[in-house]
């Protein structure tokens, strides 16, 4: 076993500055210190003996946090001893993008949210009461002058329209002026407009906000992009954007909130084409993606939340819930805490097959939180009932590869273990068999505002393909008559593309039921997810 050196940072501010802890390995002896205790101004250090596996398990914290390559021109130089420091840094940055009308909507009210639970005004000034608010407020905020916090986030989209309605906001103060990106012309709902033609003319001046933004950060975990896979900007310059950026940035994390279109929502009629195309683009692109359901949002609204004209306002709402407590753990102190790449080394058994569906519980209308107690076993079975879901499929007819839920509040883990442990044994036929240990639980103290408990459900289940298959069919009757497909051809796509994105979907879901399928006793099944496991591993 190789010697080694790492400065852990904690993440918090203490007497002496930023908290860490120092793990020296030498000669299978580990020694580690922790600058908050001093004593005479000297490091108190202590020596442990350990086995070979806690180092390699140690290990693989430090790898998994892929803090920088050797080539960078921040890698630490090999000290007088001829040993190579390297630093972790707790609170990875992430910078996100919102993009087209849909998706700045729905970012605009995760920033409200965010901004609310970190104790941000909407100048940016902290108004906050506890020291956890700040913790790991690097997470998605850059510290300006002045002690302000300003969201590292770029908004993008191809008319001003959008733009405008955000700055004269409420919270229009609070964004950094460089970072809204907007075009004059729009996309108009094609998304051949956004990927090839307006978007293609925008994407550089986008570009290299991002990189101004990544420059700026210490230890980049990854990015996010919010947006809609029915309209132009969202989902065709959307997608041109994450292509590009896992160019530049092909080590980090890519994870998107992708609202898919419903008929009940919207009456755009080529949003089949959007979405076909854009989830084309989104299996090969991107790490996670949390898909939600426009039409799971109105069945919410109408049938769970009693509302009889449900508004893009209580759409956005509720997918501030779920974004909000996706990201808990990346943003707050816990018991057990998660970042967007373990959710993935976790949740996603074969690389094409990164599509969540989520949910939340307990779920409440806009403005009305309740402060009803709910107790761990009742919101435990809420999170996995399809009621509660943001994507509109029947779980039950599927099963689940993986799931993850995280639990916000003064929750015993005893109790939430032992409640999830309950439901996959009651509903065992839910959840594959053939891998061991498929749900993962976090826990965060901090509940949201207005609740004493709540958790957020993140599921891979086999299900999905109801959507990808209600998609695929509008796609194809419009698609073999070939419908509006002068507005695409028109912009310079070819029918090639299509039919390679009808394709693409068509296998997606075929792989979807081929593992819903698989049993324990299928051997090229188990060979195939013991292979990802090792590449993972490697």
């Amino acid at each position: 076993m190789s010697d080694f050196y790492v400065r852990y940072y904690t993440g918090h501010q203490g007497r002496h500055g930023h908290e860490f802890l120092e793990f020296e390995y030498s000669r299978g002896r580990l020694r580690y210190a922790n600058n908050s205790n001093y004593r005479n101004d000297s490091l108190i250090r202590k020596e442990m003996w350990i086995s070979p596996l806690m180092v390699d398990e140690l290990r693989r914290i430090v790898e998994e946090s892929e803090i920088m390559r050797e080539d960078d021109a921040k890698w630490p130089k090999k000290n007088s001893t001829g040993r190579q420091e390297l630093e972790v840094r707790l609170g990875k940055e992430h910078i996100s993008f919102e993009t087209g009308q849909c998706g700045n909507q729905v970012g605009t009210k995760f920033w409200e949210v965010l901004s609310d639970e970190h104790g941000i005004d909407h100048n940016g000034n902290y108004i906050g009461t506890s020291d956890d608010q700040l913790a790991r407020i690097n997470v998605y905020y850059n510290e300006a002058s002045g002690n302000k916090y300003v969201p590292r986030a770029v908004l993008v989209d191809l008319e001003p329209g959008t733009m405008d309605s955000t700055r004269s906001g409420p919270l229009g103060g609070l964004f950094r002026p460089d970072n809204y990106v907007f075009g004059q012309s729009g996309a108009g709902n094609n998304w051949a407009k956004g990927h090839y033609t307006e978007g293609a003319e925008l994407v550089d001046s986008v570009l290299d906000v991002i990189r101004k933004e990544a420059e700026n950060c210490d230890m980049l975990q990854g990015f996010q992009i919010t947006h809609s896979l029915g309209g132009g900007t969202g989902a065709g310059m959307g997608t041109l954007l994450i292509s590009k950026i896992r160019e530049e940035y092909p080590d980090r994390m890519m994870a998107t909130f992708s609202v898919l279109p419903s008929p009940k929502v919207s009456d755009t009629v080529v949003e089949p084409y959007n979405a076909t195309l854009s989830v084309h683009q989104l299996v090969e692109n991107s790490d996670e993606t949390f898909c939600i359901d426009n039409e799971a949002l109105y069945n919410i609204c109408f049938k769970t939340l009693k509302l009889n004209a449900p508004t893009y306002g209580d759409l956005n709402h509720l997918v501030s819930l779920v974004m909000s407590g996706v990201t808990t753990c990346l943003r707050f102190p816990g018991q057990l805490n998660s970042d967007l790449r373990k959710l993935a080394v976790n949740m996603v058994p074969f690389p094409r097959l990164h599509f969540f569906m989520v949910g939340f519980s307990p779920l409440t209308a806009r403005g009305s939180q309740s402060y009803r107690a709910v107790t761990i076993p009742e919101i435990t079975q809420q999170a996995f009932d399809n009621k509660n879901m943001m994507t509109a499929c029947d779980t039950r007819l599927g099963r689940y590869l993986t799931c993850a839920a995280y639990f916000r509040g003064k929750v015993s883990m005893k109790d939430v273990e032992d409640q999830m442990q309950s439901f996959q044994q009651k509903h065992s036929t839910q959840f594959v068999e053939w891998i061991p240990n498929n749900v993962q639980t976090a826990q965060c103290d901090i509940p949201p505002r207005g609740l004493k408990m709540s958790v957020t459900f993140i599921g891979n289940s086999t299900a999905i393909q109801d959507v990808f298959k209600r998609i695929s069919e509008q796609f194809s009757a419009m698609f073999k008559r070939k419908a509006f497909l002068h507005w695409y051809t028109g912009e310079g796509m070819d029918e090639m593309e299509f039919t390679e994105a009808e394709s693409n979907l068509q296998d997606l879901i075929a792989e979807y039921q081929q593992y819903q399928d698989a049993s324990a006793l299928d051997e090229d099944i188990e060979g195939e997810y013991l292979e990802e496991e090792e590449l993972v591993q490697e």
